[in-house]
């Protein structure tokens, strides 16, 4: 059998199994009326099914990154349809979150790095080694359908990698037991501890490296969430928890039914927590958010700039002089009341900028070949963020694009003439051809290249700014 004839028979396998799936009831009555057994037994059979969906989705998000390996640069797959990483093409493409695409993309990896290991890379010449060779065991384990990627994931990160203690044959052993514990019924957490305790058990002289590994592993992550909140997740290696848990519990203790007997001049303060309207994980909110900003101002040797953390707060002008309606924050999807405007501006510096009633800037600028930061300030205001479509990058993580580029087309760093775009998408802008230009309206239409596009059909840059979209309304 061809390449071609495989691809064909995986496409009409699909589409055999999506019709198969298409025939069992989506309606709640059916499944209400099953007894405790047919259930049980339904539960089971979603289960192998489940488990074959994810493993196809590994194998598709293995070859998704086989082919926008760093090698191939801006000519990989992820980064010719303008996505950073392979992760974040199979999140878009495949609607998944995205720690269940990394997991797809890792466990995908895993396996075509075992199918590939000895062949010769068309690219460089080199041959393909397998880069986690002790888990060769686990590849041949979902390939065969004996083993579900979630299960292949928690063997690999409850094992770890080799050590000087710790051969690459051992950790294989290891692999091959606790695939075999996967087949007997354990669930992918259970599995996750048992991998753990298994490193322990055949590493009794590796604490010193188990303790640099999490120390390697420690992480800290800023994700906005859909309903206008933020979320940060902090992954701490035990002695940065230890740091933390102590001013977790020296804000919240006395909240938390702490300790009863405490220095006397300690009282006060333990009855005004245990007092505090504010929940628990408000105070600690409070807390840490206080001690960051107060760090920040003391010493910001760590930091990009300097002083005290900056909130980019804006509003039209009608709105503030009426007081009524909305203000946001820059890089935040939800708006703000005037009240907050005001309160934040109370205490810092605020500016005015103008715009025509097309929403171009009347501050144009200087003819220089950077953008000033009170121009990217304006564009910041103007655009939101990155424009690139289906890129959410803040203002903060952007640069400053000519659409006119500086050298080819003589442009000038004037605001009508800018947009922004965050590294990735700049770089792919100018690598790959990617053209921006401006109408006689004031609109901003990008058209992508022939290869993405043969028919190059224009697609409309859009604001993310909220403030863009208040003016709009209020001119129009």
């Amino acid at each position: 059998m061809d390449v071609t004839e495989s691809a064909i028979e995986i496409g009409e396998q699909l589409d055999a199994a999506l019709t198969a799936l298409a025939l069992i009831s989506l309606d709640v009555t059916g499944y209400r009326a099953l007894s405790d057994d047919d259930l049980l037994n339904v539960v089971a059979a979603h289960a192998v099914a489940q488990k074959a969906t994810e493993s196809i989705g590994a194998l598709i998000a293995g070859e998704i990154a086989r082919r926008s390996a760093p090698r191939l640069g801006t000519q990989g797959l992820a980064q010719r349809l303008g996505y950073r990483t392979p992760e974040q093409l199979v999140r878009h493409t495949a609607g998944v979150t995205a720690q269940q695409a990394i997991a797809a993309v890792r466990i995908g990896t895993l396996v075509h790095e075992t199918a590939d290991t000895g062949a010769v890379d068309p690219v460089t010449g080199e041959v393909f080694e397998q880069r986690e060779p002790w888990l060769t065991p686990v590849a041949a384990a979902v390939t065969s359908g004996n083993l579900s990627p979630s299960h292949a994931d928690a063997i690999g990160r409850g094992l770890g990698i080799p050590c000087p203690g710790v051969s690459v044959a051992t950790l294989r052993e290891a692999a091959a037991a606790l695939c075999a514990e996967a087949a007997a019924g354990v669930d992918p957490d259970q599995l996750f501890r048992r991998a753990r305790h298994l490193r322990d058990e055949i590493d009794l002289e590796g604490v010193e490296h188990r303790e640099l590994e999490r120390r390697r592993r420690r992480a800290l992550t800023f994700t906005g969430l859909p309903n206008g909140m933020s979320r940060l997740v902090w992954v701490m290696d035990p002695e940065t928890a230890a740091t933390v848990r102590d001013i977790y519990d020296r804000a919240t203790s006395p909240k938390r039914g702490g300790v009863r007997f405490i220095e006397s001049g300690q009282k006060t303060r333990s009855d005004a927590i245990r007092d505090d309207a504010r929940t628990v994980v408000q105070l600690a909110s409070d807390a840490f958010e206080q001690l960051l900003r107060l760090g920040a101002d003391a010493d910001s040797t760590t930091l990009l700039g300097s002083g005290a953390p900056t909130i980019h707060i804006a509003a039209t002008r009608r709105r503030i002089d009426e007081r009524q309606g909305t203000a946001h924050i820059r890089g935040q999807a939800d708006a703000v009341s005037i009240t907050t405007l005001e309160r934040l501006a109370c205490g810092g510096v605020h500016n005015e900028t103008g715009f025509d009633g097309a929403g171009v800037p009347l501050d144009r600028g200087r003819d220089q070949r950077l953008f000033t930061p009170a121009q990217k300030d304006v564009l910041a205001l103007k655009w939101g963020g990155c424009v690139h479509p289906n890129c959410n990058r803040p203002p903060s993580w952007t640069e400053a694009h000519h659409i006119n580029h500086w050298h080819r087309d003589h442009g000038k760093s004037n605001i009508a003439d800018g947009v922004l775009l965050c590294k990735h998408h700049h770089l792919l802008h100018h690598n790959n051809g990617w053209e921006t230009r401006r109408d006689d309206r004031g609109r901003y239409w990008l058209t992508p290249p022939p290869e993405i596009d043969p028919a190059r059909v224009p697609v409309e840059l859009l604001s993310q700014s909220r403030v863009m979209v208040d003016l709009a309304r209020e001119v129009s």
